[in-house]
């Protein structure tokens, strides 16, 4: 315990980390059985636990592990026409977020999103969401750097392709595994010291590939029609809270 608690931030108890591996078993376990939530989830817990300059960096990693655990774990069902121009897309998008000093008011953009995504679920998805991937990876990029969890914004584009439930969850854990790594990359050049969460991050990301295992067996018992009801709902009650959220002005 006291070799647990030297490896470990100042700001992190061994009661707090379980906390936070028990956040990201429940957010994977969402995200695998329902298509999206998990990240914004786990983004509302750790951001009342977690130091705000350590919060999007840490998210960030512990995303990768658990997204690329999905896209492994379903591998075959990747649809990988979608993933080229939306990686370039999300590289610009990365960059120019990265070279931003200002910093965004994160209430317009947890609100911008949250409409967005109703919108999408309400109506149909815009065309240029299937036609332009390029530039949805490059405005979610964008927009991940400040805010963090922009899984909803790209589920938007996942979902205007029309795709099985099981090719739903794979190719959007891709290229969420592409947009949080372009992320990471551009944090670790702005100098966070990755170093000094290792435990807290290697904690995480393999509570998240438990939640993941975990929450595959549900999403193999759903049919597609009854995947696309629960998503359609969890896009709803996640946009309506950040545009609560955003309205109420209190953090997220």
């Amino acid at each position: 315990m006291i070799w647990l608690a030297s490896q470990l931030p100042a700001s992190v108890s061994p009661d707090l980390l379980a906390g936070l591996l028990a956040a990201s078993f429940a957010g994977s376990f969402i995200t695998v059985a329902f298509g999206i939530g998990g990240g914004a989830l786990l983004l509302a817990v750790l951001a009342s636990l977690l130091p705000p300059a350590a919060l999007i960096p840490v998210h960030g990693v512990v995303q990768i592990g658990s997204n690329l655990s999905r896209a492994i774990l379903l591998f075959r069902h990747v649809f990988w026409p979608a993933l080229p121009l939306f990686a370039l897309g999300s590289v610009l998008g990365s960059v120019l977020g990265g070279l931003i000093v200002v910093e965004i008011n994160p209430r317009w953009v947890q609100a911008g999103v949250g409409a967005f995504i109703l919108w999408s679920v309400l109506s149909r998805p815009p065309a240029w969401l299937k036609r332009w991937p390029a530039i949805t990876g490059a405005i979610s990029s964008f927009l991940t750097m400040f805010f963090g969890a922009t899984g909803l914004f790209v589920a938007g584009y996942t979902k205007s392709q029309q795709l099985p439930r099981h090719a739903h969850v794979a190719t959007h854990a891709t290229l969420m595994s592409v947009q949080h790594g372009l992320k990471v990359i551009i944090f670790g050049f702005l100098g966070f010291a990755f170093g000094d969460w290792w435990l807290v991050i290697a904690g995480m990301m393999l509570a998240g590939v438990a939640g993941t295992l975990a929450g595959k067996g549900l999403l193999n018992r759903m049919s597609d029609v009854n995947f696309k009801r629960a998503l359609d709902v969890v896009l709803i009650l996640i946009s309506l809270r950040l545009i609560w959220v955003a309205i109420r002005g209190g953090p997220d």
